[in-house]
């Protein structure tokens, strides 16, 4: 457990003592280097574009141009010398950028089924636990994140993981009828406009709106604000933070009641789920947030 910070113990103690009835419970998560390991066996975590840019799948210039966006635009998006406000302008330039490309390049259905076929995601240890947990209760998951869409279900799908309670709110391309990309769905999603009013219009808001309680997890600062919009009665937030631990550990703790550091697991999580919830009902000793 030393790779887990509480920003407050006292704080942190009156969240989960809100976390009394798994009824009212949902969770939002981001995906890359959130459910997915940050970096395994000393090496950077490729995130979904990645697989993409360095498989080979798209024209030959593909990989250099999209290399040229992200070396341009992944140092703003970790500067913790920016506003959330500057770095939002930047990452929108970023992912319009970045779908117009890969569309130009030929993206397709069968790039998407070659690199699921090809590649893993390398899921965070605890991690299928933990969507395990949330689908044996029927708890939402919002799966929000600024990658492919279609790629996230698929992985999901790959480990028989793409449950009926889980919901994916990324940027899913438009396929014609021959399979070809000609664009993505709106609203453009990036790592500092995730929020949660963009399933107001999706069925699942509805029962959303009578979970108030939210568990929220996320990678970045960003991520915090997946939850803007949405009228939750109590939060716990839990971030992961994967790099640059020195630079950035304050801040997260000014933002998140839980920091998981280099790459921990999901244990915390997971017993956090299991540990905490219906204040009248016990189990050798401890709180259950779920009956079982």
């Amino acid at each position: 457990m030393d790779k887990v910070v509480i920003s407050s113990e006292k704080n942190f103690e009156k969240l989960k003592d809100s976390f009394i009835d798994s009824n009212k419970f949902h969770v939002i998560a981001d995906f890359d280097r959130t459910l997915t390991f940050g970096a395994l066996d000393g090496k950077r975590n490729p995130s979904l574009i990645a697989l993409i840019r360095d498989g080979g799948h798209l024209t030959k210039d593909y990989p250099k141009k999209s290399q040229a966006l992200y070396d341009k635009f992944r140092p703003i998006e970790i500067d913790p010398n920016l506003s959330i406000e500057e770095k939002s302008k930047k990452m929108d330039e970023w992912w319009r950028a970045h779908f117009d490309l890969l569309a130009k390049c030929g993206m397709n259905k069968g790039v998407i089924d070659d690199i699921v076929r090809r590649n893993e995601a390398k899921f965070r240890e605890g991690s299928l636990e933990f969507l395990d947990l949330l689908h044996k209760e029927n708890i939402p998951l919002i799966i929000m994140s600024a990658g492919p869409g279609q790629l996230i279900e698929e992985f999901l799908r790959k480990k028989d993981r793409f449950y009926d309670n889980i919901q994916v709110i990324a940027n899913h391309f438009i396929f014609n009828e021959e399979g070809v990309a000609i664009g993505r769905r709106d609203p453009q999603i990036h790592t500092f406009n995730k929020k949660e009013f963009v399933v107001k219009d999706l069925p699942v808001y509805q029962d959303l709106l009578k979970r108030k309680n939210v568990l929220l997890l996320g990678d970045s600062i960003g991520d915090i604000d997946m939850v803007d919009g949405f009228p939750y009665d109590n939060l716990i937030k839990i971030g992961f933070l994967n790099e640059n631990i020195e630079d950035n550990i304050e801040d997260y703790q000014k933002s998140y009641d839980v920091i998981i550091k280099e790459d921990g697991d999901f244990s915390f999580v997971n017993e956090l789920l299991k540990e905490n919830g219906h204040a009248y009902e016990y189990h050798g000793g401890k709180k259950k947030i779920f009956g079982s």
